[in-house]
C-alpha cells in the first residue's frame, strides 16, 4: 500500500478523465490520496471530488501565491470547513518567495492563520516553502513556542538545515518526483538522513512527474516511482518504505480512516 498525500485532482489537467487517473493509482497499489486545496473560495469544487471517490480526501486552505486574494480568510472559517468528515488537514499554506505571486507579508499572515487553525483543530498543515528557509524556520519556531500543532513540509526542497529545524519541532517531511531527478544528489543526501517515522511520499500532480514520465502530466500512480527511489536512497526495500510512508501518513493524517486490512 502506498499514499499519495499531495495531489491536485481539482485542476483542468484531468477534467476529462478523473475516474481512469484514479483507477490506475488504485491499480498500482495506491489506496488513498489526499487532493490539496489551493484557493478557499474555490474550495467547493475541491471537496465534491473528495466526495466522489471514497478513498480521496481533501485539505483546505490558500496556497502562498493566492494569500493576497483570501486575506479576509479568518481561522473561524478554517476551523468550520474542518468539520466536513472528508477534510482531513489545512492547506497548502506558507511562503513561496520565488514568484512573490503575493507580498512575503500577506504570504507569512495567511501561514500563521493556518498554523493557528491547525493548533486548534489538531489537524496537519500541510506547509508549502519554495526559497524561504530562514523565514520558513523563523515562523515556525515561534508559532510552535504558542501551542503544539502537526504539520508537513510538503515537495520538500529546501536544505538540510530547515528540515533538521523542522524535525526538531515534531514535523515531518514529504517528498516528490523531483527526489527522482539526476541533479537532486543533494536532495536525496537529506532523504537518506531523516528519521524513518517522519518521512511520506506525494505526488504534487500534475506536476513533478518523476524521471521516468519527465515531461508527462504526473498522476497519483507515479508516487510509487518516488517510493522506489526513496527505498533506493535510504538502503531498504520498497515494501519497507510502503510500510513506513503508509504508516506515517495516518500517524499524521488522523482523520483518514485506515483500511481493514491494514489496520489488521
Amino acid at each position: 500500500m502506498l499514499i499519495d498525500s499531495h495531489c491536485h485532482l481539482d485542476f483542468p489537467d484531468f477534467a476529462d478523465e478523473l475516474d481512469g487517473v484514479v483507477g490506475r493509482a488504485r491499480a498500482a497499489g495506491v489506496d488513498r490520496m489526499v487532493t490539496i486545496s489551493t484557493r478557499v473560495k474555490r474550495h467547493a469544487e475541491v471537496l465534491a471530488i473528495a466526495e466522489r471517490f471514497p478513498d480521496v480526501f481533501c485539505s483546505v486552505g490558500t496556497h502562498p501565491h493566492h494569500a493576497h486574494e483570501e486575506l479576509d480568510l479568518t481561522v473561524e472559517d478554517l476551523v468550520a470547513r474542518t468539520r466536513h468528515p472528508k477534510v482531513v488537514a489545512l492547506g497548502e499554506a506558507g511562503l513561496d518567495y520565488h514568484y512573490k505571486f503575493s507580498t512575503p507579508e500577506a504570504q507569512a499572515e495567511g501561514f500563521r492563520r493556518h498554523i493557528a487553525a491547525a493548533r486548534e483543530t489538531g489537524l496537519p498543515l500541510v506547509i508549502h516553502t519554495r526559497e524561504a528557509d530562514e523565514d520558513a524556520a523563523r515562523i515556525l519556531e515561534d508559532e510552535m513556542g504558542k501551542g503544539a500543532f502537526t504539520a508537513v513540509l510538503h515537495c520538500y526542497t529546501g536544505g538540510r538545515e530547515l528540515a533538521f529545524r523542522a524535525i526538531e519541532l515534531g514535523l515531518s517531511i514529504s517528498f516528490t518526483g523531483i527526489l527522482t531527478f539526476k541533479k537532486s544528489d543533494d536532495l536525496r543526501a537529506i532523504a537518506a538522513d531523516l528519521p524513518a517515522d517522519r518521512i511520506l511520499v506525494e505526488t504534487d500532480a500534475p506536476y513533478l512527474a518523476p524521471g521516468k514520465f519527465r515531461g508527462k502530466r504526473n498522476e497519483p500512480s507515479y508516487v510509487v516511482e518516488t517510493a522506489k527511489v526513496l527505498a533506493e536512497t535510504r538502503g531498504v526495500s520498497l515494501d519497507q518504505i510502503a510500510r513506513q510512508t503508509s504508516d506515517n501518513f495516518f500517524r499524521l493524517f488522523g482523520k483518514v480512516p485506515r483500511l481493514a486490512s491494514a489496520a489488521a
